[in-house]
């Protein structure tokens, strides 16, 4: 089983008894990713703050050209391990750079300090494996939502950003590569996969 770096996060919990691997959390997810694997279908989260994520990616990561004077490319190089496969959004010569688009203004963490994202974390311990790099950059863009995504009830003042300075809208959290924590999210992948297969098996043998 090759786990995406966005889904670590999910399995990186610690279990409440301690001669466990796996916390009933991570069982719960990886019984889930069985099931959908086994039945042949995917389960899709499609609100409106997911769709702009999607939709909107690349304006993001315009936003972060502006401010940085640079031109980052989207990333299509999937690179894969044992346990782990993944595509990140930028790649630069040394670091990882990951674009999180805000749903809004009340959504955006303007602050850094409640920016970290455990979960986002993971996500670039895996990255930064999966890459070689020795940074990954969590970059936070604001940018106004598209008109398609917005009803009328919504509140368009804390969508429609584009009259604030570009550079007031991207919040940069860095992490540098951390080989313990590597080490024990390679731990993790290991008996994550293993149980993975227990469930397949099960679900065969019904």
């Amino acid at each position: 089983m090759k786990w995406h770096p966005s889904s670590i996060g999910n399995l990186m919990a610690a279990p409440r008894n301690k001669t466990e691997a796996l916390s009933e959390g991570a069982k719960t997810y990886i019984r889930e990713i069985a099931k959908q694997n086994f039945y042949e279908y995917k389960s899709e989260i499609r609100t409106k703050p997911v769709m702009k994520g999607i939709d909107q990616e690349l304006e993001s990561i315009a936003l972060l050209n502006a401010v940085r004077f640079t031109d980052y490319k989207k990333n299509n190089l999937r690179v894969e391990t044992e346990y782990l496969s993944g595509e990140c959004d930028i790649i630069t010569e040394d670091s990882i750079i990951d674009v999180k688009t805000s749903w809004s203004l009340e959504t955006f963490p303007a602050f850094g300090s409640e920016a970290h994202n455990s979960k986002y974390e993971w996500q670039g311990v895996a990255y930064m494996l999966l890459y070689d790099k020795p940074l990954f950059e969590l970059v936070y863009c604001m940018i106004s939502t598209g008109d398609d995504l917005l009803s009328d009830w919504d509140n368009k003042s804390i969508h429609q950003v584009d009259h604030i300075e570009p550079a007031k809208r991207i919040t940069v959290l860095k992490y540098e590569r951390n080989l313990e924590k590597e080490e024990f999210m390679n731990e993790k992948l290991v008996h994550a996969s293993m149980f993975y297969a227990m469930c397949i098996a099960e679900l065969n043998d019904k």
